[in-house]
């Protein structure tokens, strides 16, 4: 027996040292595979990573709500490639402001460029301008922490009166007739939002304004406008108030939620409540149409939509770049990260993460338009 697991040990690190070896093998080289003819691996790292000439060190901001996503790119980049990637993670807001201001190689933004914001990066883009890839998708979750439920359908006008200080109960009246089942208890709603800028607070706003025209009166953008409740900065900082608070709730990407909280399905009028995951959001982000003009990809997401299984709290994370009049010393890095991050490969690792990859369609626009980067 004791020599039967001997041989079993031996043969097991056997498979684990030619595993390690064909990792090896893969980063150490200069991978000329990629694109969307590359096979996908289970890290999103291998094949698809081309190095090309890039070298030394990117600087990135923006998108809180990418965050994991971007650490798991640059962990297989980086290993690859040799080149170091510093994304802050500040918020999109802080993000576009610092791309506008020339201090970055790229930046993440869960909101489009506006057309101010595209004049501005005219100005460290020599003969271009800043154009939005869209790069991330996912589900905006609702993320409650309440003892004793564990299943909370709530629809837009609840939503939007939760986070106006309107339903101030966790046993209000539209709450119970949402979850007729649910013991629901005579406790006070921390509703937290985001206290820097953010498109995630802009994208949560846009469903709002959307679908509860009439409960959500307000403008939105970015910064928070509607009254009371409690702020947090970047979405890891509203997750962690939700989770160690009882009777709290916010929104964040579903990556965000974990042990202690849950997720509100949403009542859209389809034959049942949607819950957040990566298919429901790629069904929603799949009725998106591509509104950018030239080489610009911003999307027009369908936060209305009713479909059966489609999750309509969605966003779209745009890595933001010159499409001409890149700095000479960052250009080579930054078009092979992109390129990795919007090939197969790469797409590949945001369903495990609780992404939603781009469309079919869509991403293959933003693979042509990255090699046209200069």
């Amino acid at each position: 027996m004791k020599l039967q697991r001997m041989n079993r040990r031996a043969i097991a690190l056997g498979a684990i040292a030619a595993s390690s070896a064909l990792v090896l093998t893969a980063c150490g080289s200069d991978n000329t595979g990629g694109g969307s003819g590359s096979s996908a691996s289970a890290t999103g790292a291998a094949s698809s990573i081309k190095c090309d000439n890039a070298k030394g060190q990117l600087l990135s901001d923006g998108s809180s709500a990418q965050k994991n996503a971007i650490d798991a790119w640059v962990a297989q980049f980086s290993k690859a490639c040799g080149v170091q990637i510093n994304y802050k993670a500040g918020g999109s807001g802080a993000g576009v402001t610092s791309f506008t201001q020339g201090q970055l190689a790229f930046a993440g933004s869960d909101s489009a460029l506006k057309p101010e914001e595209v004049t501005a990066s005219k100005k460290v883009c020599s003969g271009g301008q800043g154009i939005d890839l869209p790069m991330v998708g996912g589900p905006i979750a609702v993320g409650y922490n309440l003892s004793g439920v564990d299943n909370l359908v709530l629809d837009a006008p609840t939503l939007a009166k939760i986070f106006d200080s309107k339903i101030t109960k966790w046993n209000d009246p539209a709450i119970k007739k949402l979850n007729p089942s649910a013991k629901l208890p005579d406790l006070k709603i921390q509703a937290f939002h985001r206290s820097d800028e953010s498109g995630t607070t802009d994208n949560f706003t846009k469903y709002l304004k959307a679908t509860a025209a009439s409960d959500w009166k307000y403008s939105g953008g970015k910064a928070w406008q509607a009254k009371g409740g409690q702020s947090a900065a970047q979405s890891s900082g509203v997750a962690a108030q939700v989770k160690q608070t009882n009777g709290a709730i916010g929104y964040f990407e579903l990556s965000y939620v974990a042990d202690g909280m849950k997720a509100v399905s949403i009542n859209t009028g389809a034959s049942a409540p949607v819950a957040p995951s990566s298919d429901a959001a790629s069904k929603a982000i799949a009725d998106a149409k591509v509104v950018g003009t030239g080489k610009d990809l911003s999307l027009q997401l369908n936060y209305a939509t009713k479909a059966d299984g489609a999750y309509p709290i969605t966003l779209v994370t745009y890595e933001i770049a010159c499409d001409k009049g890149n700095k000479a010393d960052t250009l080579p890095a930054t078009k092979a990260f992109l390129r990795y991050i919007a090939s197969e490969d790469g797409q590949n690792v945001l369903s495990g993460l609780k992404y939603a990859p781009i469309p079919a369609d869509i991403i293959a626009k933003v693979r042509t338009t990255i090699e046209g980067l200069s």
